[in-house]
């Protein structure tokens, strides 16, 4: 055993090197399966809110069909997707497209005064804000309500 401080000093700084790579390569591991186990768990979950409500409906429609009683149809509900509800809602898509958009020329102003070569990246977050704000302009004028609605604030 090398009592000798210089190569203990050496062995302290290759550790900590290692180390280093160790967790500068397990942070993305982790991201990524941290991202996946967490949409897995969503999708589990969802899973289960609806199989329970459809046994839930299925034990009503039986005691109904037991005592004999007219059993109602299927409620429309049961088969929407809950999950996009309200996606295409003008009022949403102008508050993502505001959001976005200034987010976006905030980003780009920043930028360019420190980080002149990461000025660009502003445009991503600005291209989608612009993208909803679009889609608030075609969803506006397709909505029945839309029409009858006067935006002074525009």
């Amino acid at each position: 055993m090398d009592n000798d401080p210089n190569s203990i000093a050496q062995m302290a700084q290759a550790t900590s090197h290692h180390m280093a790579q160790i967790l500068a390569l397990s942070i993305p591991i982790v991201a990524i399966v941290m991202g996946i186990g967490l949409a897995m768990l969503g999708l589990w979950f969802d899973y289960r809110k609806k199989k329970e409500m459809f046994e839930l409906h299925h034990k009503e429609r039986m005691a109904a069909i037991e005592k004999g009683v007219d059993v109602p149809p299927l409620p429309a509900e049961f088969f929407q997707i809950t999950r996009r509800q309200g996606f295409n809602d003008p009022a949403i898509l102008l508050r993502r497209g505001l959001i976005l958009l200034l987010a976006g020329v905030a980003l780009i102003f920043a930028a360019s005064y420190s980080l002149k070569e990461l000025s660009f990246w502003g445009l991503i977050p600005a291209a989608v804000g612009l993208a909803y704000l679009i889609s608030y302009l075609v969803e506006r004028k397709r909505s029945p309500a839309g029409g009858d609605q006067s935006h002074s604030s525009m």
